[in-house]
């Protein structure tokens, strides 16, 4: 049996989470002073967004292609390619077996006011690779030479759908990412009527 003593701390002990009634009054038992006692809490939260193969390019405003190297036989005009990166964040049982991946470049002619378009054709350039392939998996596309020979060797003619960077099917063996630039070429007659031209190189990644 319980004593009055031990009752009175059970009747306190209840009334600290109740609203108690006492000779038909409501009223809020109020607790100690300095009972107070708080407890930190803390958790982590992983990131599970789904991996994804991605590009970038560097923050950039344009490359503007600078005279040098011109000759009797062309007016030559230089400049290099932002960095681009390609990326693939995916776990490898996510990425399809036997697939590669090909970075593109495609350059829409250079237009000036009043001035006849130069093509694409007369622009090449040289990709290099700015992230060792231990493997030799990851590989910069191949020269691509100026319709107007500019010595590059380069078998392909002109910017128009050609490869910066690609992959082999094994990719996965590398974790990346990868960077990758290009020496840029435009080699126009040597006649070409003078003006402000201007064009776009469009840059798409492929996966197949």
């Amino acid at each position: 049996m319980m004593n009055r003593h031990t009752t009175q701390r059970i009747a306190a002990a209840a009334a600290s989470l109740a609203v108690a009634t006492v000779g038909g009054l409501a009223t809020t038992a109020m607790a100690a002073e300095g009972d107070d006692t708080g407890v930190g809490l803390s958790v982590t939260i992983e990131d599970n967004t789904p991996g994804a193969l991605s590009m970038s390019v560097a923050p950039n405003d344009g490359v503007v292609l600078a005279e040098e190297g011109s000759d009797a036989e062309a007016r030559q005009f230089v400049g290099s390619l932002p960095t681009v990166t390609v990326a693939d964040t995916r776990d490898a049982e996510d990425v399809p077996e036997g697939s590669y991946w090909a970075v593109v470049g495609q350059a829409s002619e250079f237009t000036a006011e009043g001035r006849e378009p130069i093509g694409p054709e007369y622009l090449g350039w040289a990709p290099r690779l700015l992230t060792p392939s231990p493997s030799g998996d990851i590989a910069a596309g191949e020269p691509v030479s100026s319709v107007l020979p500019d010595g590059s060797g380069g078998a392909a003619v002109g910017l128009e759908g050609q490869e910066l960077l690609l992959s082999t099917w094994a990719a996965g063996s590398e974790a990346g990412p990868w960077d990758v630039t290009a020496d840029l070429t435009l080699r126009t007659p040597a006649d070409v009527p003078p003006g402000e031209y201007s064009s776009v190189l469009t840059l798409s990644l492929f996966e197949g």
